[in-house]
């Protein structure tokens, strides 16, 4: 017998958000950990709010429904409470009932601040990586380091010389046209006026130059989870800097470790600086019309080949990152908000990969 086509649906409903969400479900899995993970951050919480006054949004659903725009592309906010002012599984996981109310987008703005105050994203990260199924996954002896460009949210158009010796704004609307030809710019005499703190960088020869960030990963070699990530501002040093700090706390061991890096790390003073802490550095050779730091000592042995093998497996984060969780152009200025937005994207990246993990090896 054929259904009726009725158009108003029931007044009341009976079934719990629980039952809405097969038992399967990957999210359930991720949930799981970052609940976890969250009630270790509690004392961390309780001093970012005044203990008086009107109760807040919780930081914990915050994030969790910064979680889910990650891992779903959502590219704004007003779009993620739009999400989940319908959907019944984004209500799940952020923890909120059928009947509450979505919040406004502001709501996000306003907490970000604090969130960043905190430093939440980074302890978010560790306190994932220190749950005891998650930390038996990491390798403590074998790490790969690389970078990646974050491009800035800001035009070529807004970079202007710092003395403000620049053509006054043109008339003719917002994006009014410009002409670069003939022009010499250097982040030593001009500045973007929309993101100081973005930085003119070009990734290579007949690259374009560009207003970006450089975000840092240190992956362990095992699974590849990314057990550090920060960002800084592009130069030619950023990258090395950042790995020697990133690998630093981890070399405090008597037995010594490796990093594996590509080839943008053979450089003297770096692998000097790595073998000083005692890590072996399992760096690509770069012999392009000069020779290299790494010389037989360290790529006669069977490892070397491992690490140059697995240390690629970072670009499989640094992909998901970017084209997944929205980070190839930041939708943030200043490098605090972007950092921050970096790392807790390369916590979302985890918190995707470790249910498996954690399945496969029971």
């Amino acid at each position: 017998m054929r259904g009726g086509d009725n158009r108003t649906g029931e007044l009341f409903s009976y079934v719990d958000l629980e039952a809405r969400v097969r038992r399967d479900h990957p999210l359930r899995a991720i949930r799981r950990i970052v609940n976890e993970a969250l009630s270790e951050l509690e004392r961390e919480f309780a001093a970012l709010y005044s203990p008086i006054g009107r109760p807040s949004i919780p930081p914990e659903k915050l994030l969790r429904a910064m979680l889910l725009q990650a891992f779903y592309s959502i590219r704004s906010e007003r779009l993620l409470m739009e999400r989940l002012e319908y959907d019944l599984l984004f209500r799940w996981f952020v923890g909120i009932g059928v009947d509450d109310a979505a919040w406004d987008h502001s709501v996000f703005s306003k907490n970000r601040d604090r969130l960043l105050e905190g430093d939440i994203a980074a302890k978010f990260l560790a306190a994932v990586l220190a749950q005891p199924r998650v930390k038996k996954l990491l390798s403590s002896d074998h790490f790969s380091v690389d970078g990646t460009l974050i491009e800035a949210w800001a035009s070529m158009k807004s970079v202007k010389p710092k003395d403000g010796s620049g053509e006054p704004p043109a008339q003719g609307g917002r994006n009014a046209d410009a002409d670069f030809h003939g022009q010499k710019r250097s982040n030593d005499t001009h500045a973007s006026t929309t993101d100081p703190d973005a930085r003119l960088y070009r990734k290579g020869k007949g690259k374009e130059t560009k207003l970006c960030f450089i975000g840092h990963g240190l992956m362990e070699n095992r699974h590849g989870l990314l057990v550090d990530a920060c960002l800084t501002q592009a130069d030619g040093h950023a990258e090395r800097v950042a790995a020697l700090h990133m690998i630093e706390p981890r070399a405090d061991r008597p037995t010594a470790i490796t990093l594996g890096a590509d080839k943008a790390y053979d450089v003297e003073d770096f692998v000097n600086e790595l073998r000083s802490m005692n890590v072996t550095p399992h760096v690509t050779q770069n012999t392009s019309g000069r020779r290299s730091t790494i010389d037989g000592r360290t790529t006669r042995h069977g490892g070397y080949a491992v690490s140059q093998r697995i240390r690629k497996r970072i670009e499989e984060a640094f992909g998901w990152i970017k084209t997944i969780a929205g980070q190839e152009k930041t939708r943030f200025r200043g490098r605090d908000r972007v950092a921050w937005a970096f790392t807790f994207a390369a916590t979302a990246y985890n918190l995707v990969r470790l249910p498996k993990l954690i399945a496969e090896t029971g």
